[in-house]
C-alpha cells in the first residue's frame, strides 16, 4: 500500500510512526498547505515528496491510500476529492462536521468501492474488543443497562498545558473558532465506546449540554468562551436497554479516563481506559450472587492503522466504516437539538 499523508499537523505523527511499521505500507507523499510544516514532517518520517495542494498530489497519482488528518471541516471536501480519484480512505474522526456531509462522504465511497474507515482510536483497547466478544456471547445475558463516562481535568489541572494561555486549548472552547466543545470533541468517541462495547445501536437519545462561566465576560482576547464543556446524555437501545452517557473537562484527577459498565440479567462487565492503562474486569455467574469482580486478560489486538492495512490488502471493508461513523454523527447532532427543544428524539 502506497499511503498518502493528507495535513502534517500533530495527530499526524501518531499516523505515521503507526503507519511506518506495518509491513507492505510505504508512506510516499506529504500534503500540508504549509511548506515548511511538511517538509519537516517528511524528513522526520523518511517521505519522499511533499505537496502544498490536494489537486497537485492526485494530479501526481502515485498512492493507492490516503490517511486524512486535516482538520475536522476540510474532511468532507478532502475526501469527496479523493473518492472521485479513487483513493481508499482512513479518515480522522469526526468524519464530518454534520451527519449530511458524513451520509454524502458513506454513500460515495460505497458507491466507489474503495476501502473507508475512521480512526475511532479507542477501538484499539483490547479490553472493549473482550467486553463486546462477552457481551456477544451472552456471558452477561441480556443487557439492560449501560454507563458510560469519559472524564477530562484540563478545565482544571495544567498537566497538559495552561488553557487560558495558549491557543492550542483555547480554541476547543469557542465555536467561532471551529469547536462543538466536549460533544464535539470527545462525544463521538464515549458514543462509541458505550455502543461497540455493548453491542447495541442507539434507538433513542436525549442529551443536555453545559457551558460554565470561565473568564470575565466569558471572552479571553479573542476566543469568546461559548462550547460546552459537559453534557449528559440519555439513550435507549435497540435492544430496550437504556443507557447513561457523559463527559466532562472538569473532572479532578481524571486526566483521560474512560469508563463502561455493562449490566445484563446474568452479570456485568466493566471496562476502564486511563493514560496508565486499560483493564477488564466481570461479574458473571456464581459470582453475582456474592458480587466478586475478577480481573480478564484481554491479551491485545490489532489496532485501526494495521486493520486499513489489511483491508486495503484483502479488498474487504473494515471497521469501524464510514457509515458507523455516520450513525454516530447523526447521534451528536440530534444531541445539539434535543438539548435545545429539550425533548428525546429518535435516530
Amino acid at each position: 500500500m502506497r499511503l498518502l499523508v493528507l495535513g502534517t499537523g500533530g495527530m499526524a505523527n501518531n499516523h505515521a510512526e503507526n503507519f511506518k511499521y506495518i509491513e507492505g505500507v510505504e508512506m510516499v507523499a506529504a500534503v500540508d498547505v504549509d511548506p515548511a510544516r511538511a517538509a519537516m514532517f517528511a524528513e522526520k518520517h523518511g517521505i519522499g515528496r511533499t505537496f502544498t495542494s490536494l489537486d497537485d498530489a492526485i494530479a501526481w497519482g502515485e498512492f493507492d491510500a490516503v490517511t486524512n488528518v486535516t482538520p475536522d471541516r476540510a474532511h468532507y471536501p478532502t475526501t469527496m476529492r479523493l473518492i472521485e480519484a479513487g483513493k481508499h480512505q482512513f479518515c480522522e474522526k469526526p468524519l464530518a462536521e454534520n451527519y449530511i456531509q458524513a451520509l454524502e462522504m458513506t454513500e460515495a465511497a460505497e458507491a466507489a468501492g474503495i476501502v473507508n474507515m475512521v480512526n475511532l482510536t479507542y477501538r484499539n483497547v483490547a479490553p472493549l474488543q473482550r467486553a463486546r466478544e462477552m457481551v456477544r456471547s451472552g456471558d452477561i445475558g441480556f443487557v439492560k443497562h449501560v454507563e458510560a463516562s469519559y472524564l477530562q481535568s484540563w478545565l482544571v489541572s495544567k498537566q497538559w498545558g495552561d488553557w487560558r494561555t495558549e491557543s492550542q486549548w483555547l480554541w476547543r472552547l469557542s465555536t467561532a473558532h471551529g469547536s462543538n466543545g466536549v460533544l464535539g470533541d470527545i462525544g463521538i468517541h464515549i458514543l462509541d465506546f458505550a455502543s461497540y462495547g455493548a453491542g447495541l445501536e442507539i434507538g433513542h437519545i436525549f442529551g443536555r449540554l453545559k457551558t460554565y462561566d470561565k473568564a470575565d465576560g466569558g471572552k479571553i482576547g479573542e476566543y469568546t468562551l461559548d462550547a460546552n464543556d459537559s453534557f449528559v446524555m440519555s439513550v435507549d437501545y435497540s435492544n430496550g436497554a437504556l443507557g447513561v452517557i457523559h463527559a466532562t473537562r472538569w473532572a479532578a484527577g481524571h486526566y483521560n479516563d474512560l469508563r463502561l459498565r455493562i449490566y445484563g440479567d446474568k452479570g456485568g462487565i466493566e471496562v476502564q481506559h486511563t493514560p496508565k492503562g486499560s483493564a477488564l474486569r466481570a461479574c458473571i455467574g456464581e459470582d453475582a450472587e456474592s458480587a466478586e469482580w475478577d480481573e480478564i486478560d484481554a491479551g491485545t489486538v490489532p489496532t485501526n492503522y494495521m486493520r486499513f492495512a489489511d483491508a486495503v490488502r484483502s479488498g474487504v471493508n473494515g471497521e469501524p466504516d464510514f457509515r458507523h461513523a455516520a450513525t454516530l454523527q447523526k447521534a451528536l447532532d440530534l444531541a445539539f437539538l434535543t438539548d435545545k427543544e429539550r425533548r428525546e428524539m429518535a435516530l
